[in-house]
């Protein structure tokens, strides 16, 4: 399947039953929800996804049921995220072979590799797929930076195609059109950036909140590219307290939470996370809450 790197693409919930198996159904809803607001494509086991605590055969589950809904609808993407070179070439090849349409690949885990290393791991592992590939550039909270020099060498595979920039430097829009033009499609992986990134050019938006509020998301993007900047500053204004949440440790519980009350998500958690409680879920809800108070009505706008 031909794609192309941009839009909406969701870092879809992975949803659990109370006992901690995968509820199928519930994430059915979800998926339907984003497939109906017009997402452009949709990320299979990231952080949202709760991909550290999910065996490897519930990886494929989710990877083949997500490609028997989705069909040739929009690329599903799988994230990519392994302690080793070896151990992630067989996750890729997996993914491929259960479906996948793409890569979202991290930086090794646990190991804090120098910049050699980096570049190595992710050529080795390019060479190794057919699959086309997004870098996941995170220094943030992965503590490895992909740099706009490293970038030169990557680009040298065919199937490293785009980067999710989530360095919070939103300037690197910039230097990477300015440095690359179109060969290394760029999609912000920040909320509460994404509209300023968009403007600046960043062809997507791998997205949180999406999980709970879809259509906002698509709504903001479309207006985006197609000219009505202020009216996507609007909805953007509203959302922010909620995007915020995705800032956050418990940025899973928080989208969850909010899943729950646009009706298309549960908010049971994979241990060791637990729902929230006290204090810090009513904070929560009453952003949530406040929000769903003043959800703006959307017109229909398509890119």
């Amino acid at each position: 399947m031909e794609f192309e790197w941009k839009g909406v693409m969701p870092a879809i919930t992975t949803q659990f039953t109370a006992d901690e198996k995968l509820d199928l159904s519930m994430f059915k809803v979800n998926l339907d929800a984003q497939l109906e607001a017009g997402v452009h494509g949709i990320i299979l086991g990231g952080t949202l996804g709760e991909a550290s605590t999910l065996l490897p055969e519930e990886k494929r589950e989710l990877t083949k049921f997500t490609k028997d809904i989705v069909g040739n609808r929009v690329p599903v993407v799988m994230n990519i995220a392994e302690q080793s070179t070896k151990g992630a070439i067989h996750a890729a090849n997996i993914a491929e072979e259960d479906g996948a349409n793409g890569l979202m690949l991290l930086p090794p885990m646990r190991y804090k590799a120098d910049d050699a290393e980096t570049l190595t791991y992710f050529k080795t592992i390019a060479k190794n797929t057919s699959l086309p590939i997004m870098i996941y550039n995170n220094p943030v909270d992965y503590k490895i930076e992909v740099t706009i020099e490293m970038f030169e060498e990557l680009i040298k595979e065919d199937n490293i195609q785009a980067v999710k920039e989530s360095t919070r430097d939103i300037t690197n829009v910039t230097r990477y059109i300015n440095r690359f033009g179109d060969r290394l499609k760029i999609l912000t992986g920040v909320d509460t950036l994404a509209l300023e990134s968009l403007v600046m050019g960043a062809d997507g938006w791998v997205a949180g909140l999406v999980d709970a509020f879809p259509a906002e998301t698509v709504a903001i993007y479309n207006l985006v590219k197609s000219g009505n900047i202020q009216e996507a500053i609007e909805i953007y204004r509203w959302f922010m307290p909620l995007l915020e949440l995705d800032i956050h440790t418990k940025l899973v519980q928080n989208i969850k939470l909010a899943s729950v009350a646009t009706g298309i998500g549960s908010e049971h958690v994979r241990a060791p996370r637990l729902p929230l409680a006290g204090e810090e879920r009513e904070r929560v809800l009453n952003i949530i809450n406040k929000a769903m108070k003043t959800r703006p009505v959307l017109t229909q706008v398509t890119s």
